[in-house]
């Protein structure tokens, strides 16, 4: 069953020493989840020790000890425990308390006293996140097993190995409709930015490949990859805390630094799973390159490694353009959407510093299809 979907209620551990804090968390809980309170922290580790259910844990930061921090290091060093999601209870709010909480491994903050509508909708997303995260991790592994399997059946039966090399085909397709709705999920106000993005893409790539640099680069198969890698262009904002990655108001510096990590959470997601298949998967090449360089500049002024020029990978210099168009004309909670011609004349002049001088010229021939996209998949 789809966890974004699932009925069952999620159990919530919640720990709090001051009784009162504690007994609020629960009436406001209760309704929805199955709730198990803990006045402590040991009590806690006796409970997760003996094999007991938590989706999600609320730790108060400042208990007898062993404070929040000491509970999160325990947990994070049993490895049964590690894939549970802890969110920390505090009235700490320096930068230097959060940047330890998440570095210990807590995935959010909720900050005291608490509001009512904050907490159910922090406690929400990150139980959906927790299931969908449990949902891929066991697919994974029910495929691998599959191709496992299938592969030593069809050694030698080419017939049937084109048929297994479909379903592997399409059980890709799956799992990237799976991880981007994940990444969809965490930021609610993209919409239809992961389709929009990705036809961006293919538009500019059969754009640009008429162009002595990049004909060799974007034959069909490398544009279609490209096509099927773009949606997973920010899956490492599932690392972003809910407290940065959803704030309407500016970032601060610190927190804009934690934002731009997401490319580091993102390439490593993707390494992992290269190293995982020996290496070679072109399709796990275009989704690294995409999410740790989209980020970057023609002139060396983007993150996270101020590369520049043809330095920065084509699909990160085509997934650059594409994903600035569409934050352009796109509605944010801090600012309207901008109409297709101004968003053009911004991308325009950018050229040569933000953007491929190469990409911008081809661009501009085929803006109007551009805006064909963006009102096909339109937020409505």
């Amino acid at each position: 069953m789809n966890p974004l979907l699932a009925t069952d209620k999620a159990h919530i551990a919640v720990v709090d020493d001051q009784v009162e804090n504690l007994q609020l968390l629960v009436s406001l809980l209760a309704p929805h989840y199955h709730v198990h309170p803990f006045t402590g922290g040991d009590a806690l580790l006796r409970y997760l020790r003996g094999g007991l259910p938590a989706d999600l844990i609320l730790l108060d930061v400042v208990m007898p000890p062993p404070d929040g921090h000491e509970v999160c290091r325990q947990m994070r060093a049993l490895g049964e425990l590690d894939e549970v999601p802890i969110v920390f209870l505090t009235a700490l709010d320096s930068m230097e308390d959060e940047a330890r909480g998440l570095a210990l491994g807590a995935v959010d903050y909720i900050t005291k006293p608490f509001s009512p509508s904050i907490v159910l909708a922090r406690v929400k997303n990150h139980v959906n996140l927790s299931r969908a995260m449990r949902l891929i991790h066991r697919q994974n592994e029910v495929l691998e097993s599959q191709v496992a399997e299938r592969t030593a059946e069809l050694l030698g039966k080419n017939a049937d190995l084109r048929v297994a090399l479909r379903q592997i085909a399409l059980s890709q397709d799956v799992t990237i409709v799976a991880l981007t709705s994940l990444a969809e999920a965490r930021d609610q106000e993209t919409g239809q930015h992961i389709q929009r993005t990705q036809n961006y893409v293919r538009e500019l790539a059969l754009a640009v490949r008429t162009h002595p640099l990049y004909a060799a680069a974007l034959d069909d198969q490398a544009i279609e990859l490209l096509f099927k890698s773009a949606p997973l262009h920010d899956i490492g904002k599932v690392a972003i805390p809910d407290s940065i990655l959803l704030k309407a108001g500016p970032l601060t510096p610190e927190e804009f630094e934690i934002m731009k990590s997401h490319t580091e959470h993102g390439r490593s997601a993707i390494q992992a799973a290269e190293d995982t298949l020996g290496g070679g998967n072109s399709f796990l090449r275009y989704a690294r390159e995409i999410v740790y360089s989209h980020h970057e500049q023609w002139d060396g002024s983007g993150y996270p490694l101020g590369l520049c020029g043809e330095a920065i990978p084509l699909a990160g210099r085509l997934m650059a353009l594409a994903d600035v168009y569409d934050a352009l004309i796109s509605r944010r909670v801090y600012k309207p959407p901008m109409a297709h011609d101004q968003a053009v004349s911004i991308i325009a002049a950018k050229r040569g510093t933000h953007f491929d001088p190469a990409l911008v010229d081809a661009f501009l021939t085929i803006q109007g299809r551009f805006a064909e996209i963006a009102q096909r998949y339109s937020d409505g």
